[in-house]
């Protein structure tokens, strides 16, 4: 068989020959095949029409176009709370105050009356809280936001949780208690506290006894002298909240920022019925501590640091209770700090670290 010839007897010229052989080398080196008709038929119509090529990208939406819009609606939803704090920073504060949807708001903290308290309305025997700020404030424990309990260092969610509550029972036995309020010692209230704990073990062995500016009980507990003053009604306003953190070594770190309103009057007022409201706004935190860590007993918490800011609640020396002026005694002092008693948005100012003298209340 000649080298032009076919198996079939037909026979190749000598460029068809060599183009064969050409081929079935390439081929072997697995070089690329040359396109089919319809491959070549394809690319020729793409090149015709070019903008049906990329049409599959036009559909796709690029990433970083839809972030820019992004951060333009999450600008736009920023300048609209700033506006809304601007002209109601009370209402706003009381929707971010607690997790719980359900707990009672904590609005109205630091709005100021139209008008003077004196132009407005007096208290009565029937209605101590008439013309107060405080008369819109929730009662008693109900005035004492707590916030949704989670897990907190070596605290479960539920374990947190009733931190959180024994942590409410103390100020309720401290600050609303009946007993503890007409002058009793606070049994409950001190069964909270680390019995280990010696500082305050200390304050507490020589508060009551011999009250100084060191050791005064009235840097925990609200108390009157029953000989001297009488609580108007069964109600205490409040308007308050806890927050929590981890702590320390892993404890759970409550902070409790609650202000009191006690009305009162004298105890020998007779027939006039003078009524005074003592507003006492106390900070306390407060340490759930590891019982591996930290020697304590099983429900009972360390104080990490106690203040208070108090109006109407006397201005002597310390006596262990709370001495709210009446008559005579009740007027300016051209000395004493002038401060809003009602306005939660400063920080507490005296307690153990500071102590601020006479404080004049603008309103009451």
């Amino acid at each position: 068989m000649g080298a032009g010839t076919e198996p079939d007897g037909s026979s190749r010229s000598d460029e068809e020959w060599e183009r064969f052989l050409r081929e079935s080398v390439a081929g072997a080196a697995d070089s690329p095949k040359e396109p089919s008709a319809r491959a070549r038929a394809v690319a020729k119509r793409l090149r015709a029409e070019p903008d049906r090529g990329s049409e599959g990208w036009r559909t796709y939406t690029p990433a970083r176009p839809k972030r820019r819009t992004g951060w333009y609606v999450v600008g736009l939803l920023v300048s609209l709370v700033l506006l809304a704090v601007a002209l109601a920073p009370g209402r706003i504060v009381g929707l971010f105050a607690g997790d719980d949807p359900d707990s009672p708001p904590l609005a109205g903290d630091t709005a100021r009356p139209g008008q003077p308290e004196e132009a407005v309305q007096r208290p009565t025997m029937d209605e101590p809280f008439r013309g107060s700020q405080a008369a819109s404030w929730a009662s008693g424990a109900a005035g004492i936001t707590v916030p949704k309990a989670g897990a907190v260092g070596w605290m479960s969610a539920a374990e947190v949780e009733r931190a959180l509550d024994r942590s409410r029972d103390f100020l309720v036995a401290s600050g609303l208690d009946d007993g503890v309020l007409r002058g009793e010692r606070p049994e409950k209230a001190i069964a909270l506290i680390n019995p280990h704990q010696k500082d305050v073990q200390d304050l507490l062995k020589t508060a009551f006894r011999a009250p100084s500016e060191k050791n005064d009980p009235l840097l925990l507990f609200s108390r009157f002298q029953p000989s001297r003053t009488h609580l108007v009604g069964d109600v205490v306003k409040t308007r308050g909240l806890l927050t929590y953190r981890e702590g320390e070594r892993g404890a759970l770190q409550v902070t409790a920022d609650v202000t009191f309103v006690y009305p009162v009057t004298r105890a020998d007022a007779g027939g006039e019925d003078e009524i005074v409201r003592t507003i006492v706004r106390r900070e306390l935190v407060l340490s759930w501590d590891d019982p591996d860590k930290v020697i304590t007993e099983p429900d009972t918490f360390s104080i990490v640091s106690y203040k208070y800011d108090m109006t109407n609640g006397g201005c002597g020396g310390p006596t262990g209770y709370l001495t709210p002026p009446f008559g005579a005694d009740h007027r300016s002092d051209g000395n004493g700090t002038e401060v809003d008693p009602y306005d939660r948005s400063t920080p507490v100012g005296r307690g153990e670290t500071s102590g601020d003298g006479c404080r004049r209340a603008t309103r009451s």
